[in-house]
């Protein structure tokens, strides 16, 4: 059985194109998606067009983009469809893992996903490396500098509460948690100098 699945990102558009599209590749049933990004996987219509899908039956969309825009995700969502014992169709990219060649080229794509993954933890990690050397700090900004700790360590010592103290310092109790015991921590580790 051919199960077609359609999705639009936003309510004004139209699925036209890809029903007929879907319907001329005979598609038994279609299931859609209306307004709902392609970025997550969890989609209602989705979860039904696999569902409905049996041992030997093939899911289709118009376009890739139309299932999903990670690339990882979606060769991760192809080898479900294929435990499933059926096929996965794309009918403008004209991949079909029903063949060796479309099964041959969804592997080639998914080896150029994990070398592009690759290529930018890489250049993420030099530019963090050059950056460091550069002197700039990484990651966020202190948000109560080292005078805010010490007052607010003075005021817990006189009784005042957590609450109040991170209110009047414009933090929640727990970052000023996080802090005093930071600073607990640092006083307590011994100096070796």
């Amino acid at each position: 059985m051919r199960i077609g699945y359609a999705r639009v990102s936003t309510e004004d558009q139209h699925l036209d194109l890809q029903i007929e599209a879907l319907s001329k590749a005979g598609c038994n049933k279609i299931f859609a998606d209306y307004g709902i990004s392609g970025k997550a996987f969890d989609r209602p219509g989705l979860a039904e067009a696999v569902s409905a899908l049996h041992p030997g039956g093939k899911l289709i969309v118009w376009r890739l983009d139309r299932l999903g825009r990670s690339l990882p995700k979606l060769i991760q969502f192809v080898e479900e469809i294929g435990k499933l014992d059926a096929q996965f169709c794309s009918l403008t990219e004209n991949i079909d893992t029903s063949s060796s060649g479309g099964r041959l080229i969804f592997h080639i794509m998914g080896a150029l996903a994990e070398f592009e993954r690759t290529l930018i933890s890489e250049r993420t990690i030099a530019g963090m490396a050059a950056a460091r050397n550069r002197g700039v700090h990484l990651g966020r900004k202190p948000t109560l500098s080292a005078a805010d700790i010490d007052a607010a360590a003075l005021a817990l010592a006189a009784g005042e509460s957590h609450a109040v103290v991170a209110a009047r310092l414009q933090v929640t109790s727990r970052t000023l948690r996080k802090y005093i015991a930071g600073l607990r921590q640092h006083l307590l580790e011994p100096s070796y100098e």
